[in-house]
């Protein structure tokens, strides 16, 4: 059975992009079949993250409208056999997006794909809610600070009471998990950022990963490659982990902030188990 995973959180800025390319990558490189949707129209950006920008002719509009079938809007990337890419349009506004024609799309796609990933635009607005609206989970995108988490305390709002799920209105609900990105060990202990606790007190979900502030992801955005393809860097490393858990698979969480906060993850995890 297919998931649809939205990415997603109210501020710009934060990483959804990057996040939404890392984690399409990671599940593709672990077997499963997966497309990406760019849902941010007008201000495309997935299909250069992802490096097919050269190679869009139909997008995600020109489906629903029924001016392309979906197989000719979909770019198979390149590098990974299980991987697709839905590029939306750069010339229409959001208006273009409807709950009828996003529906007929991903039930289309759920046909097809394992996993379904949402790449959400920064805000609350019409592109936001449509890219959450069908998720079955979500995976909430944060920066260890003041505004980027309330601001995610607003997007959990929004999941839990205009979803598709709880508006049936049966105890249903999207299952969220918080993905902390732009992390700084020293610096949070020195109070210049939120620690990990302060941030999941405030927004009370699991805690899916922690990706590092890492100048590897500006580069592999900068070529077009998911950062999720490099091993070598702390954060494509902390994206695969973080996949592994998005799939169910119980994986420590790996940072070395010495012995106190040590005791806190594991502790974590203990709970969350």
């Amino acid at each position: 059975m297919s998931k649809v995973i939205v990415v997603t959180s109210g501020k710009g800025g934060v990483g959804k992009t990057t996040s939404s390319a890392a984690i399409g990558a990671g599940l593709a490189m672990r077997g499963h079949k997966t497309v990406v949707i760019d849902f941010d129209v007008g201000l495309r950006n997935l299909d250069m993250i992802m490096g097919c920008e050269r190679r869009v002719v139909f997008d995600f509009i020109n489906v629903i409208q029924g001016d392309a079938k979906l197989k000719q809007a979909l770019i198979k990337d390149r590098r990974l056999e299980n991987l697709h890419v839905l590029p939306t349009s750069q010339t229409r506004d959001k208006d273009a997006l409807t709950k009828e024609g996003v529906k007929a799309v991903l039930d289309e796609l759920r046909e097809e794909f394992d996993y379904i990933v949402c790449d959400s635009p920064a805000g609350i607005e019409r592109g936001a809610h449509l890219a959450m609206y069908y998720a079955d989970e979500a995976v909430v995108v944060t920066n260890p600070e003041v505004s980027s988490v309330r601001d995610s305390d607003r997007v959990l709002g929004l999941l839990n009471s205009k979803s598709a799920l709880a508006e049936k209105g049966d105890g249903s609900a999207v299952k969220a998990q918080l993905l902390l990105t732009r992390f700084d060990q020293n610096r949070s202990a020195n109070g210049e950022m939120m620690s990990v606790e302060d941030v999941l007190e405030i927004l009370a979900i699991p805690l899916l990963g922690i990706i590092p502030e890492s100048t590897s992801v500006l580069k592999a955005s900068n070529e077009g490659t998911p950062v999720s393809l490099d091993e070598r860097s702390p954060a494509g490393k902390a994206y695969i982990d973080a996949v592994g858990r998005l799939v169910g698979e119980q994986i420590e969480m790996r940072i070395n902030p010495g012995e106190q906060r040590r005791g806190f993850f594991q502790r974590l995890l203990g709970r969350t188990a």
